[in-house]
C-alpha cells in the first residue's frame, strides 16, 4: 500500500517528545511492509544530520520549512480578533499557526494524481490538510488524534490547572464543534485509551474509533538489573509541557516536603527537556534537582527508588508511565498517570501504587521506601506488562490493521 503520512512535527530523533515517539515508531513499523511518503515541517532547531536520519526510515521525505509565527495583536483588541477568527472559521489558532498553504498544495497534487490508497495525520492538528473529498478517491483517512483538545480543555478548567480559564471557557464549546466537524473527514479516528475513545464518541457517534495504545522501545527502556533501595523520587517529562509543569509543582510543593520530614534523606529529580524558569525555580528547594535534557533517561529511572506521576491533567496514554514501567521502577501514579492501564484491579497482579490527593502520595510512597519485597513484586509485574501488551510493534500491528481493513 502506498501510504501518505502528515506530521507538522518533525519526528526525528524520536526522543524529542510523545508525538515524535509515536510517530516514528509506527513509521519504522509501516515502512517494512508498506511504500511510506512523510510529509513534514522543519522547525530551525532540525538539522541536516536529523533530516539524512529520517530519510533512512521512510521511501519519500518532503520537508517544508514551519511557518514562522506572526506577530500577534496585543492588548485585548488582539484577543478579540483571534476569538472572532476561531469563531468564524471554526479552526483554532493553534492549528492555523502550523499551516502551511505550500504543503497543502502539494498535497493536493499529489492526491489528484492518484499517488496514495491511505492518508494519516499524526496528531489531530494535521486535520486541516485533509480535505473532505479525499475520502470519495482515497481507500483510508486516518486521523492519529492521540487526545481530545476539548477533553483536556475541559479537564484543565475542571481540575483548576487552566493556564488561561477565562479564554478557555470561550474557546470550549468552540474546540467541541471543531473536534465534531473535523471527524467527519475521516474514514476512521485512532486514539490512545478507552476513555478517549468514550470522549471521540461522544463527539462523533457515527466515526469508526480505534484504540492503540503508545509502546515503548525495550532497547532504549531496559528492564534494570537491581534495586537500588534508598529513598530517591523521580519525576520524568518534558519540562515545557504544561501537564507537566503541573505535576512537577504539585510534587515539588505539596508532596515532596511533607515526605521529606518523614524521611529526611529523600531527594526529588525532576529530569526532562527544556525546563521552564518555573520549573528551575523548584531546584532551589532542599533535596530536589532539576536535571534538563540528559542522555539516558532510562539511566535515571535505575538509579532511583521510586518513580512519581502525579498527573493532574492531560488526557491519553502517558510515554512516561510506559517507558518507567518499561525499566521495572515501582511506579506511585495519579488516575491520570495511570489513564488506560490496568494496574491494580482486584484479583489481578499489583503493578502500580494509585493516588490522587498529597497525603495519599506520601503515603504510598512510603510503603514503597519501607517495603522493598512490595517493590521487587511492582517491578517484576511492570516489566511483564509492557512486554505483553506495550510494544511498538504491537502498536504497529494495530495501525496497519485500521489502515487494511
Amino acid at each position: 500500500m502506498n501510504i501518505l503520512m502528515l506530521s507538522s512535527t518533525f519526528p526525528y530523533p524520536p526522543t524529542r517528545g510523545g508525538t515524535q515517539v509515536r510517530t516514528f515508531n509506527l513509521i519504522k513499523y509501516l515502512q517494512q511492509h508498506h511504500a511510506v511518503t512523510l510529509v513534514t515541517q522543519r522547525s530551525q532547531d532540525i538539522k541536516e544530520t536529523e533530516i539524512k536520519g529520517m530519510e533512512e526510515w521512510v521511501d519519500e521525505l518532503v520537508v517544508f520549512p514551519r511557518p514562522l509565527k506572526t506577530t500577534l495583536k496585543p492588548g485585548v483588541l488582539g484577543k478579540l480578533h483571534r476569538f472572532g477568527n476561531f469563531l468564524q472559521q471554526g479552526i483554532p489558532p493553534g492549528v492555523l499557526t502550523c499551516y502551511s498553504p505550500e504543503m497543502q498544495t502539494w498535497i493536493d497534487h499529489q492526491i489528484e494524481a492518484g499517488r496514495f490508497e491511505a492518508i494519516t495525520c499524526e496528531h489531530s492538528v494535521n486535520e486541516i490538510y485533509v480535505r473532505p473529498e479525499f475520502q470519495t478517491c482515497l481507500r483510508k483517512t486516518v486521523v492519529n488524534i492521540h487526545s481530545s483538545i476539548y477533553g483536556s480543555c475541559r479537564n484543565q478548567l475542571q481540575t483548576g490547572t487552566a493556564e488561561k480559564p477565562f479564554r478557555d471557557r470561550l474557546n470550549l464549546p468552540l474546540l467541541r464543534r471543531y473536534e465534531q466537524q473535523y471527524c467527519k473527514k475521516f474514514s476512521d479516528l485512532v486514539v490512545t485509551t478507552d476513555e478517549d475513545q468514550h470522549q471521540m464518541k461522544q463527539l462523533s457517534a457515527d466515526s469508526q474509533i480505534h484504540v492503540i495504545p503508545n509502546g515503548v522501545d525495550l532497547e532504549q527502556f531496559p528492564y534494570r538489573p537491581a534495586d537500588p533501595s534508598g529513598y530517591g523520587l523521580i519525576f520524568i517529562g518534558a519540562m515545557d509541557n504544561l501537564a507537566n509543569i503541573d505535576a512537577a509543582i504539585f510534587l515539588s510543593q505539596e508532596i515532596f516536603p511533607s515526605l521529606r520530614r518523614r524521611y529526611p534523606d529523600a531527594t526529588l529529580m525532576l529530569v526532562g527537556a527544556r525546563p521552564t524558569a518555573k520549573i528551575l525555580a523548584l531546584g532551589n528547594s532542599p533535596g530536589i534537582t532539576v536535571t534538563g535534557r540528559v542522555p539516558s533517561m532510562a539511566k535515571y529511572l535505575h538509579e532511583a527508588t521510586v518513580c512519581v506521576v502525579p498527573m493532574r491533567t492531560g488526557y491519553g496514554i502517558k510515554n512516561k508511565t510506559l517507558e518507567a514501567m518499561a525499566t521495572g521502577i515501582p511506579i506511585v501514579a495519579s488516575d491520570r498517570g495511570l489513564e488506560g492501564l490496568t494496574v491494580d484491579e482486584p484479583g489481578g497482579p499489583l503493578r502500580a501504587l494509585r493516588a490522587n490527593r498529597p497525603e495519599e502520595f506520601t503515603e504510598a510512597i512510603g510503603r514503597l521506601f519501607d517495603n522493598p519485597d512490595l517493590r521487587l513484586e511492582l517491578s517484576g509485574n511492570e516489566r511483564a506488562l509492557i512486554e505483553q501488551d506495550y510494544t511498538w510493534e504491537r502498536a504497529g500491528q494495530q495501525y496497519e490493521q485500521v489502515l487494511s481493513l
